[in-house]
C-alpha cells in the first residue's frame, strides 16, 4: 500500500480513529479509557483537535489539561511516564502504518510535546490537591 501524507479530516479521523481503537485494546491503557461513554463524539472531538494542531484552520474547543487531570484523579494518580511512553509509541507506530510525509512527521513531534507538557502538568495538578 502506498502511502501519502496527513492532507484532509478524513485522513485525520483515519489517524485517530485507528490510533485509539489500539489504546482501547492496550493492558495497560485501555482501562483509563473505559469511561468513555460516547467514542463516535469523543473520537470527532479528538478529530478536531488534531486537525487544528496540524493544520491550524480550525478552532479547538475544550481543555486537553483539564480532562487528562481528570481522568488521573478518577484513576487514583496512577497516570505515569509510561503510560504516555507507550501512548506515544502507539501514536508514532499508527501514524507509520499509515501515513508518511511532513504532516506526518509534525504529528509525531506534535504528540511527543504534547504528552510532555501534559504529564508535567498532570504531576504539577497533582501538587495542588
Amino acid at each position: 500500500m502506498e502511502k501519502k501524507d496527513i492532507k484532509t479530516r478524513k485522513d485525520i479521523y483515519k489517524l485517530v480513529s485507528t490510533f485509539y481503537a489500539k489504546v482501547r485494546v492496550d493492558d495497560t491503557l485501555g482501562f483509563f479509557f473505559d469511561r468513555i461513554e460516547d467514542w463516535d463524539e469523543h473520537l470527532d472531538r479528538l478529530t478536531t483537535f488534531w486537525e487544528s494542531s496540524l493544520f491550524l484552520k480550525t478552532k479547538y474547543y475544550g481543555d486537553p489539561l483539564k480532562a487528562h487531570a481528570k481522568a488521573d484523579k478518577e484513576h487514583d494518580y496512577k497516570i505515569s511516564e509510561l503510560h504516555f511512553g507507550i501512548w506515544l509509541n502507539l501514536w508514532y507506530e499508527t501514524i507509520e502504518e499509515l501515513f508518511e510525509g511532513e504532516t506526518a512527521e509534525n504529528a509525531k513531534r506534535r504528540a511527543r510535546k504534547m504528552g510532555t507538557f501534559l504529564y508535567l502538568k498532570i504531576f504539577e495538578a497533582r501538587q495542588g490537591s
